[in-house]
């Protein structure tokens, strides 16, 4: 069977496009190896109607949802690699299966890369996490700790001060905090350590301290981290997908990328925050860019007829 659009991915954004798809009628199978970003979420807010679902919760209603479309079918399984061949899009699973699709929506999203610090996947999800309007309001007016390594250590600080005055920006011995940006800070009565962390501590997941490697302690009850980020998959790239100065998927207003067929939506793109609202939003785009260009593919046929 020749697919309409083969959709890579089953997160939020992927799920959206499978939906649009779905509905527009066109054959689609979504393909979802179950390993999400948020694996380590308990509850996911900033969703209408759906603030603090678990997000395992949320797939299993998308599901039930997608099965009243018989258009759309679910394959529990990893894409292990895209061709392009003639115009149509060739994919091979981990289990050998292949297929063939007209058209191809990348949402396979990211893989986050912490900072080197003992410990904080025992916390990550739990106490420490790294969107503050995702969770910020459940730290609100807590003592807090900005772990990050990188650039982003600044805006952070500022934009966790929303939620909470006790706030200490912790480097870990790598600090690209200028001068200026320290001053600012301080004059915020926000304290800056940049001495490596030794480790952290605390229970079942809910932090409690920090250690550095002088031996000093200090006491925070959660916070935020700055994770560096890739690619989930690279099946963008060996595809030819031109990248953004982000390391996303370069796309235009209706998520097509640089290659002709191939869309791309949800955190693959790296537009701005990541939020489940967002990328379930970018899904439904893709899905009205696809729809869009079968239309138009399909009335250009008949005209050179």
């Amino acid at each position: 069977m020749l697919l309409d659009c083969a959709v890579v991915g089953g997160g939020p954004a992927g799920l959206s496009a499978s939906l649009v798809l779905g509905r527009a009628r066109r054959k689609t199978i979504l393909f979802d190896d179950n390993k999400p970003r948020n694996a380590v979420t308990n509850e996911a807010h900033g969703y209408l109607t759906r603030d603090g679902i678990n997000p395992q919760e949320m797939k299993k209603i998308a599901h039930a949802e997608l099965s009243h479309y018989p258009d759309v079918r679910i394959e529990k399984q990893r894409v292990k690699e895209v061709k392009e061949v003639n115009g149509l899009f060739h994919l091979t699973t981990e289990n050998g299966e292949s297929f063939q699709s007209k058209k191809l929506i990348l949402a396979t999203g990211l893989k986050e890369i912490l900072p080197a610090v003992k410990h904080v996947e025992e916390f990550y999800g739990m106490s420490l996490f790294n969107c503050p309007y995702c969770d910020g309001w459940e730290l609100k007016d807590q003592p807090l700790a900005i772990i990050s390594e990188s650039q982003w250590a600044f805006n952070m600080a500022k934009m966790v001060s929303n939620w909470s005055n006790d706030l200490v920006v912790c480097t870990n011995g790598k600090s690209k905090l200028t001068d200026e940006e320290k001053r600012i800070l301080e004059s915020q009565g926000i304290i800056i350590r940049e001495e490596k962390i030794k480790s952290l501590s605390g229970k079942s997941g809910k932090l409690e301290e920090i250690e550095f490697d002088g031996g000093q302690k200090i006491q925070r009850t959660g916070g935020l981290v700055t994770p560096d980020s890739k690619q989930a998959s690279s099946i963008g790239e060996s595809l030819g997908c031109r990248l953004n100065d982000k390391g996303g998927i370069e796309v235009d207003s209706f998520k097509r990328t640089t290659i002709e067929g191939v869309f791309a939506c949800g955190d693959t793109v790296i537009e701005g925050p990541a939020q489940l609202i967002i990328a379930a939003s970018e899904g439904s785009m893709a899905a009205f860019g696809v729809n869009s260009d079968l239309v138009e593919e399909k009335f250009a046929k008949k005209k050179e007829l």
